[in-house]
């Protein structure tokens, strides 16, 4: 016995040390500096060998580097899930937004993985500057050398247009060890992000003056954006942006006095700025910087004229752009519920690990209720070359805003020759719009008379990213990737935006504009709504597919003219619908705004019964329905009604005169303008003559009537009971199938002798098959 349990005891042990082993091992990181993997794809196109003027300085800062992480792949599809849970209204996670810690939780690597990371890092040199909030990436810090020990890649000086970049000349490599968390760098070199707008353009001074003509000339103020894309009713609501917040990326600091100024001159109410630097303060970083920054600030606030809006602004190093890492701000700080960027690089010049770390970007974001907006591009189909390049060197689109989880906006213009659009001089704040202008394609490029370079709306096909099940609508190619943009507002210089920027009012154009400006407008939607709304382009494709699919509400100006073809490159064309240059179109602000809720969920009112109606004699019956989106459309898709009668497919009527007696059964289905849709069976009973109340009833959770026994025994089933409610009894009634009849009163349709017979009551009882009434009398 003692043997036994020694025995036993040992057997524990050993399955236990076993144990421990196995979890030792699957928790243990093995980090070696000797066994690497290189993360292709991300050497910048620029730094070539015909640029190289040498090694960088070794003791140059690297800072605020940022580490992409990966998420872990069994949480991806929970992640995704989620995601779509918080835009189903008949889900427990609707709009059940998260905080960047919960996202951390719930779909960020454990800590065990980020100590391992930030372990490795730290102890090749770096400082550890932050873990953001979401988890999904991590800045650090260094110098040259640092960075190629540990990398494994040399950084280089590049002389490109004359200007002076660092960066490396290799694919980095990380150990093998850390590659299933680590995504790679987002960028080692300072080549810049760039702006998507077209530069500032003086203005005659005739045409600025209080009351000005502007000749042959027309600039876009905020009250002639409200008036053009009708948002002056939702400001006349009161849904002008009070309490709500949008974020600006941005990566200089200028002076607040423009922004002031330009709110007291278009006659907005004053509304201080607040600005965040996130880390080193960039500074002033020079006219075109902040002319970006000026651009964003006042539009967003121009058209959400009460919001507040929050200038994020992040310095530029030698390894990383200030606009990564104030986007990161904004997203890992929870900081707005709406947020725009007006930068870009199309995806191939990006690289794997960039386009990675947006992806993840705009998905933690979405998870959080915030929606980006992202500018398209100024360059049409040519994503990937120099908006003020002479010609296109091939098709692409802005990375930044190509991921399935934010909003592309491009850009249209205003077709207003034929004039009418605009009254003959200027009101308060420059106003001189009418109303809705009608709009084709934004290209100004070398293609069109008058154009120059390649200043048109971006769009196109995204390399990298599936189409979303969300992307569907008329128009929408069945390529089987995601397609941008998604919408568009005016970006032309054409009729270019006001801008207060270096001390005096300027016209600024480009998709720059049409970012913040629609940014402005989901604020109003926030606001009506008292909800954030994530990702909207959920609901934006929902509303494009009813209206050109199915006659729902106009919410979108469809552009159908123009495209985006500039030289060099042979871009795409405006359609009916979704096209690859405008997305589903510009937007009437008021109808997107009262349209953007779903309606309550479509029901049929009507119960499956209808009454019972008499041969020769005129039947109308209104089929009813509520929620969904009204008008209705209503058929019959099977079965048939009784002869004589016919469904109004408008108005729901069933109406005629009954020629055939009978008990009919037919399908009815009602769809609304969202093509949400309800198919119903219905039972009309039609006697041979008038009866006060239907004769004979099959009970049940949904009772069924019938002009006669007979009809009514054949559908019955085994088991049933048959109520006789009013029959002429002159006859024996013969069963041969097991089912109960019970006699409850009611007009007998055959009884003449006594008019003042209101009811009948009696036994019934069986005999080889026969029922017989017996004990009948009248009530």
């Amino acid at each position: 016995m003692l043997k036994r349990t020694i025995l036993g005891v040992l057997l524990l042990s050993v399955l236990a040390a076993s144990h421990a082993d196995t979890v030792f091992a699957r928790n243990q990181r093995v980090i070696d500096d000797n066994d690497t993997v290189a993360i292709r794809g991300n050497v910048h196109p620029k730094a070539r060998p015909e640029f190289d003027s040498g090694a960088t300085d070794q003791a140059l800062p690297m800072a605020r580097m940022v580490l992409s992480l990966h998420l872990p792949s069994d949480r991806k599809a929970d992640l995704e899930r989620l995601l779509s849970e918080q835009k189903d209204p008949a889900s427990a996670n609707y709009h059940r937004w998260l905080t960047p810690e919960e996202f951390s939780v719930r779909f960020g690597p454990s800590d065990e993985d980020v100590s391992a990371i930030t372990g490795w890092l730290t102890s090749h040199g770096f400082t550890v500057d932050e873990v953001p909030r979401g988890r999904t990436s991590i800045n650090f810090s260094g110098k040259v050398s640092h960075v190629e020990r540990a990398f494994r890649t040399r950084i280089r000086d590049y002389v490109v247009d004359g200007k002076l970049y660092h960066a490396n000349e290799s694919d980095p490599e990380i150990p093998r060890g850390l590659a299933d968390r680590v995504g790679g760098i987002v960028s080692l070199h300072n080549f810049p992000r760039k702006a998507m707008n077209g530069g500032i353009r003086p203005l005659p001074q005739a045409d600025i003056q209080p009351g000005g003509t502007f000749g042959s000339n027309h600039y876009l103020s905020p009250g002639d954006f409200a008036a053009i894309y009708n948002v002056n009713p939702l400001y006349a609501a009161g849904i002008d942006g009070t309490g709500q917040s949008i974020a600006i990326v941005g990566r200089t600091h200028p002076s607040s006095t423009n922004w002031t100024t330009f709110r007291s001159a278009m006659g907005l109410p004053a509304k201080a700025v607040q600005v965040i630097v996130n880390g080193t303060d960039p500074g002033d970083q020079g006219a075109g910087e902040n002319g970006e920054a000026d651009l964003d600030v006042e539009w967003s606030g121009a058209v959400a004229k009460n919001a507040t809006i929050k200038f994020v602004t992040s310095k530029s190093t030698y390894s990383t752009d200030g606009v990564d890492l104030s986007a990161q701000y904004i997203v890992n700080n929870d900081l707005a519920p709406v947020m725009s960027t007006s930068f870009g690089l199309c995806e191939s010049l990006m690289g794997s690990t960039e386009n990675s770390f947006y992806n993840n970007l705009w998905q933690q974001a979405a998870a959080q209720g915030i929606t980006s907006f992202v500018s398209s591009g100024d360059s049409g189909a040519a994503g990937c070359s120099s908006s003020s390049a002479t010609s296109g060197s091939g098709r692409g689109v802005n990375g930044l805003g190509s991921t399935p989880y934010n909003v592309a906006v491009g850009g249209t213009q205003f077709s207003d020759g034929a004039g009418g659009y605009w009254n003959s001089s200027n009101g308060a704040g420059y106003t001189s719009a009418v109303g809705y202008i009608p709009e084709t394609a934004w290209n100004e490029s070398g293609n069109v008379s008058g154009g120059s370079e390649l200043w048109s709306t971006g769009g196109g096909v995204s390399l990298y990213y599936s189409k979303p099940s969300w992307q569907v609508a008329p128009g929408v190619p069945a390529d089987g990737m995601r397609d941008v943009p998604d919408v568009s507002l005016t970006a032309a210089g054409h009729v270019g935006y006001l801008v207060q920027t270096q001390n005096a009012l300027y016209a600024m154009s480009g998709t720059s504009a049409s970012s913040p400006a629609f940014a402005g407008l989901m604020a109003l939607i926030v606001q009506k709504t008292g909800q954030r709304q994530g990702n909207a382009n959920i609901r934006l494709y929902q509303l494009g597919n009813a209206q050109y699919n199915s006659g729902g509400p106009a919410i979108f100006h469809d552009t159908t003219s123009g495209n985006n073809s500039v030289p060099g490159v042979v871009g795409y064309s405006c359609t009916a619908g979704y096209d690859l240059v405008t997305g589903l179109g510009s937007v009437d602000a008021f109808a997107l705004a009262n349209n953007w809720v779903p309606p309550a969920s479509l029901l049929l009112a009507t119960s499956n019964s209808l009454p019972t109606g008499t041969t020769g004699t005129p039947y109308s019956q209104g089929l009813s329905a509520t929620g969904g989106t009204s008008p209705y459309v209503w058929s019959v898709v099977s079965g048939t009604l009784p002869t004589g009668l016919s469904l109004n497919g408008s108005t729901g009527l069933i109406s005629g005169t009954p020629s055939a007696s009978g008990v009919f059964t037919f399908d009815a289905r009602i769809t609304d303008v969202a093509a949400a849709s309800i198919t119903r069976t219905f039972t009309i009973a039609i006697s041979s003559s008038a009866c006060a109340s239907w004769p004979v009833l099959i009970p049940g959770v949904t009772p069924a009537y019938y002009p006669d026994f007979p009809s009514a025994y054949q559908l019955a089933a085994d088991g049933n009971t048959i109520e006789l409610q009013g029959l002429n009894f002159n006859s024996d009634i013969l069963l041969d199938r097991d089912l109960g009849v019970t006699l409850r009163g009611g007009y007998d349709c055959g009884y003449t002798a006594n008019a003042a017979t209101t009811g009948l009551l009696g036994n019934l009882r069986v005999s080889n098959g026969t029922v017989k009434v017996d004990k009948l009398r009248f009530m």
